[in-house]
């Protein structure tokens, strides 16, 4: 089996790679019997030579390859045909602008495996760049904190050579001693942010003591769904309940939004279940949260100063509750906004190294081997030029009918 890397082509470029120079060591080393090779990139935040300095071949032409792998999608006219390809394809949740893009592939006998749908045999996502997502996310509070305060400046996350330096830009952060920090989203989104708080030295307390505290240092907490969820009732919560009749909960997250300081959004929140917060929630003089950092920037969505994603660039905006529109970040009573909707590519390195170690061990080896859990079968959207049964659903979409 002959193993390639291809190039990103989405514009803006992207420069995160599936595999970094140690990962390919690694995967050589592991796999002696498989041959790898990287396509050439003058965009990713490794060098060719870094791949080459371990022996990783560095070529042009990667169309002798039987598996590809990438992180984006791929553009239509670098697509080989009758190849398998790995890459998130954005086309699950019927995405419109993808729609012509998995029809190229099924036309041209593509076999896509989507880094997004490969699965545990129990469920739950075996890969994602969330871990970063939060540790990016959370920086970027601290740095709009630091912007809106005038109290410090951190270097931004993109400018950072690596986590690393990230974690030393973390020593200048300095909060008010009764400074207080929501986190919703206990998953990797979540974990990530914590690393960050842990790093600045945020002091951790229950969502319970978070509602009384009254300690003189900044103090953090972190908010499963039953904590910012409840009955319409008044009956017992149930996770399982919220996700089979949203429509019986509202948001009881009021409680912590009218003490809280800043808030960090790193939940997974379906469409049909409560928002965090309204428009109308902001409104209310006890709303107190003035800097949002929301993670999963679902625009329009929960989190009701969310009107729009932000940039790498520009990653900070300010929202105006009182008119529901956005003002310049420094306004006086704006709600500062950072709602940057790729938050990884801040730290390529880093985020690379982490997904490559967990495709490596958890996923490559199904394809390498024997796929006795299906894991590679399971996230096949298409194969010899018709979706799969797990992905049948989309044949409307593919038809233009939806």
């Amino acid at each position: 089996m002959k193993i390639g890397i291809v190039k990103e082509t989405k514009n803006p470029p992207d420069k995160r790679v599936p595999l970094s120079p140690e990962n390919c060591e690694e995967l050589k080393a592991t796999f002696p019997n498989i041959e790898l090779v990287v396509q050439s990139s003058d965009i990713r935040a490794f060098k060719d030579s870094e791949y080459t300095d371990l022996g990783i071949d560095i070529v042009s032409d990667v169309s002798d390859c039987d598996v590809l792998l990438g992180v984006k999608e791929v553009k239509k006219d670098r697509l080989l045909a009758n190849k398998t390809y790995f890459f998130f394809s954005h086309t699950i949740k019927e995405q419109p602008y993808n729609r012509d893009l998995l029809n190229f592939m099924l036309k041209k006998n593509i076999k896509m495996v989507d880094y997004e749908t490969l699965t545990y045999p129990k469920d739950g996502r075996i890969l994602g760049f969330g871990r970063y997502a939060g540790i990016v996310g959370a920086f970027n509070a601290f740095l709009a904190f630091g912007v809106k305060s005038g109290d410090y400046s951190l270097k931004p996350a993109n400018e950072c050579h690596d986590y690393k330096e990230l974690k030393e830009e973390l020593k200048k952060v300095k909060l008010p001693n009764d400074y207080k920090i929501i986190i919703s989203g206990d998953g990797r989104v979540g974990k990530g942010a914590e690393e960050v708080l842990h790093t600045a030295g945020i002091y951790e307390v229950s969502p319970t003591d978070f509602l009384t505290s009254t300690r003189d240092e900044p103090i953090y907490t972190q908010l499963s769904v039953k904590e910012y969820n409840k009955r319409k009732d008044g009956a017992a919560f149930t996770k399982g309940d919220l996700y089979t009749n949203p429509e019986l909960f509202e948001s009881d997250f009021k409680r912590f939004s009218d003490i809280g300081n800043m808030y960090i959004a790193c939940h997974y929140w379906d469409a049909d279940a409560p928002f965090i917060f309204s428009r109308e929630d902001a409104k209310s003089p006890d709303f107190k949260l003035k800097i949002v950092a929301d993670i999963s920037c679902d625009i329009d969505g929960p989190v009701a100063s969310t009107i729009r994603p932000s940039t790498i660039d520009k990653p900070l905006y300010g929202y105006d509750p009182q008119t529901e529109s956005e003002v310049d970040f420094m306004t006086k009573n704006a709600i500062g906004v950072m709602a940057v909707d790729n938050l990884p590519c801040e730290l390529p390195r880093d985020a690379s190294e982490d997904f490559g170690n967990e495709l490596i061990t958890k996923v490559l080896p199904s394809l390498i081997n024997e796929d006795s859990d299906t894991i590679i079968e399971r996230a096949t959207i298409c194969e010899n030029g018709k979706l799969t049964s797990y992905f049948s659903y989309l044949q409307d979409y593919v038809d233009g009918k939806n």
